[in-house]
C-alpha cells in the first residue's frame, strides 16, 4: 500500500515522534487517546500502565485505508455493507478516515442510485471546507490505489472490529478507574454501570444479524417443516401440560413467556413443574437454568423433591418421615441430583447479571430453557435513579426478551398480578399486571394461573372447586387464546393435566 499520509495523521513512524498529537475528534474524556506507534516499549515503562496505555493506542491505519478504498472501488456493493458492520464512525481512529468514511456514507445515502467517485468526494470534502483537514485531493486520489480488489473487505473490517473493541475497553476502564477513585455511594450500581459499558461494547459490535430475503428464509421453514414431518425435530419444547402444548405447539427460542398470578396461586410450582418435566425424561432432556430471587436454592429444591415425591412438605419439614416417604424421596433425589439443571439464587440479580450469567451458562452448558422467579424482583438500578420504576420495569422486560432472542431459547418469567381480581372473584385480566405496559409488549405469551378454590365464598363451593386449577392464555403472538383447565395436589404443591377432555375434533 502507498504510505502516502495527510500531515500529522494516519503515519505510525511520524505520529510517534509527535508527542503532542491528538487525533481531531478525540477527547481524554472519552478514554486516552494518544496515539504513538505500534505497541513500542520504551524503557522504564511498565506494560499495561497508564503511561504505556496512553503511548500505543490499538490502531491499523492501513487496514482503515483499505476499507475506504474497497468503499471507493465498488460503492454500490461495498458501501450498503459497510453501513451495516460498521455502525459508528469511532471504527475509524484516525481523524482523516473518520472524515472520509463519513462524507462517503453521507454521500451515498444523498446521491440518486448511490453513484460516487473520487471527484465527487473531493467535491464535496471542499463544499465542506474538509479538504485540508484530510491531506489534500491527493491523498484522497491514492486511496484508489490501496487495494488491487475488493475481495478482501471483510478482513479489512475484521482488522478494525478487533482495534474499535481494544479502544473502547482501553477507554471505558480508564473512565471506570476513575469513577472508582471517587469513591461511588453506592457500589452496586456502579458495579451494574461498569458491566453495562462492557457489554454496550459487545453489543455495538456482534449483534449484526444479516438480512436475511424472503427466498432465504423460506427455504429455512421448508426444511423445517420436512424434518417435522420425518419425525426429526419437535415444534417446540414441550412443558408436559397436554393441553397448553396443544394450544401453543410448545416453547420456541427467542420467546418470552409471563406467567402471572396472585399470590399463594402456586406460581413457582407450576413453572418448577415445567423444569422437572423438561430436564427429567429419558428421551432428550432439556438443559435448564433457574434464577430464584425469592426463594434459596434449597428451599426450591426441596419444594421439588416433595413435588415429585408426593411427599407432604410439612412432614419434611417437621421431621416427621414415614418409612414410605423416605424410600421415595431419595428415588427421586437421584433423578434431580442426575438432572440438567443449573439454579442461581442471587437476590435482588440485576438485568445486566442475569444477561451475563444467562450467557455463560449457555456457552459452558449449552442451556434450553431458562425460568426467572420473578420479574419484578429483578433490578436495573442505573436507570430506576434517573427515570424511576416505570422505566425499570420496561428496561427489566426488554432485556429478557433480548436474552431470549440472543440466545435462541425460551424464557419463562414470573409476574405478580395487583389486588384488582381480589375484587371481581379472583378472574385476572391481563391488564392486572403491575407496570404492565412494557411487560405485555415484549411478552410473546401472557398466561395467567389462578385456583377458584382459593376465593370460594363458602365450604361448598371450597369443596366443589378443590384439586382444580387454570391457565388462561390471555395472549399469545403466533397463537389463540383461551382457557386451559388443569389439576392441582394441595399438599404436593403440584400441578397436572386436567383428566376431562374439553378439545372436540
Amino acid at each position: 500500500m502507498p504510505n502516502s499520509v495527510p500531515p500529522n495523521v494516519g503515519n505510525h513512524e511520524q505520529i510517534h515522534h509527535d508527542p503532542g498529537y491528538m487525533p481531531e475528534g478525540d477527547s481524554l474524556k472519552n478514554g486516552p487517546s494518544k496515539w504513538r506507534g505500534k505497541g513500542k516499549k520504551k524503557d522504564g515503562i511498565k506494560p499495561g500502565s497508564a503511561e504505556d496505555v496512553l503511548r500505543s493506542m490499538p490502531v491499523d491505519a492501513d487496514a482503515e485505508r483499505a476499507v475506504l478504498s474497497c468503499m471507493l472501488k465498488d460503492p454500490t456493493n461495498i458501501i450498503p455493507m459497510a453501513e451495516n458492520v460498521l455502525k459508528s464512525p469511532e471504527f475509524f481512529y484516525v481523524s482523516a478516515h473518520r472524515i472520509i468514511f463519513e462524507t462517503i456514507i453521507s454521500l451515498y445515502r444523498t446521491q440518486q442510485g448511490g453513484q460516487l467517485d473520487v471527484i465527487l468526494l473531493n467535491s464535496e470534502l471542499q463544499d465542506k471546507e474538509l479538504m485540508d483537514r484530510v491531506g489534500g485531493p491527493k491523498f484522497v486520489a491514492e486511496l484508489l490505489d490501496d487495494v488491487p480488489t475488493t475481495a478482501m473487505f471483510g478482513p479489512y473490517v475484521e482488522v478494525l472490529k478487533k482495534k474499535f473493541i481494544l479502544r473502547r475497553v482501553i477507554a471505558d476502564c480508564t473512565k471506570c478507574v476513575a469513577e472508582a477513585y471517587e469513591h461511588p455511594d453506592d457500589a452496586a450500581v456502579f458495579l451494574d454501570g461498569v458491566e453495562k459499558s462492557v457489554l454496550k461494547i459487545r453489543d455495538a459490535t456482534e449483534n449484526e444479524n444479516e438480512i436475511k430475503n424472503m427466498k432465504t428464509s423460506v427455504m429455512n421453514v421448508v426444511q423445517t417443516l420436512e424434518q417435522i414431518m420425518n419425525g426429526g425435530v419437535s415444534l417446540g419444547l414441550m412443558t408436559g401440560f397436554d393441553d397448553i402444548d396443544k394450544m401453543t405447539n410448545g416453547m420456541h427460542g427467542g420467546e418470552m413467556i409471563v406467567v402471572a398470578a396472585r399470590p399463594a396461586m402456586g406460581k413457582t410450582s407450576f413453572v418448577m413443574n415445567i423444569v422437572e418435566n423438561m430436564a427429567i425424561r429419558e428421551k432428550n432432556p432439556v438443559a435448564c437454568a433457574v434464577f430464584s430471587l425469592e426463594m434459596s436454592a434449597e428451599s426450591l429444591v426441596q419444594r421439588v423433591l416433595c413435588s415429585r415425591a408426593r411427599v407432604h412438605m410439612s412432614k419434611l419439614r417437621g421431621g416427621f418421615l414415614s418409612k414410605q416417604d423416605f424410600p421415595k424421596l431419595m428415588k427421586v433425589a437421584g433423578e434431580m441430583a442426575e438432572a440438567p439443571i443449573w439454579i442461581d439464587d442471587t437476590p435482588g440479580l440485576s438485568i445486566n447479571e442475569l444477561r451475563a450469567k444467562a450467557r455463560r451458562l449457555k456457552q459452558q452448558h449449552d442451556i434450553g430453557f431458562i425460568a426467572i422467579d420473578y420479574l419484578q424482583l429483578l433490578k436495573a438500578p442505573d436507570v430506576a435513579a434517573r427515570e424511576g420504576r416505570e422505566k425499570e420495569v420496561a428496561e427489566i422486560s426488554g432485556g429478557i426478551k433480548g436474552i431470549a432472542k440472543e440466545l435462541n431459547i425460551p424464557i419463562i418469567v414470573l409476574a405478580q398480578l395487583n389486588r384488582n381480581p381480589d375484587g371481581r372473584g379472583g378472574a385476572p385480566k391481563m391488564s392486572d399486571l403491575r407496570e404492565s405496559g412494557s411487560i405485555e409488549q415484549d411478552a410473546d405469551l401472557v398466561g395467567l394461573l389462578m385456583r377458584e378454590e382459593y376465593y370460594a365464598e363458602n365450604d361448598e363451593e371450597r369443596e366443589e372447586m378443590a384439586g382444580t386449577a387454570k391457565f388462561i392464555i390471555a395472549k399469545q403472538r403466533n397463537g389463540g387464546t383461551g382457557d386451559v383447565p388443569l389439576t392441582f395436589e394441595k399438599e404436593f404443591m403440584r400441578f397436572g393435566n386436567s383428566a376431562l377432555d374439553h378439545h372436540q375434533e
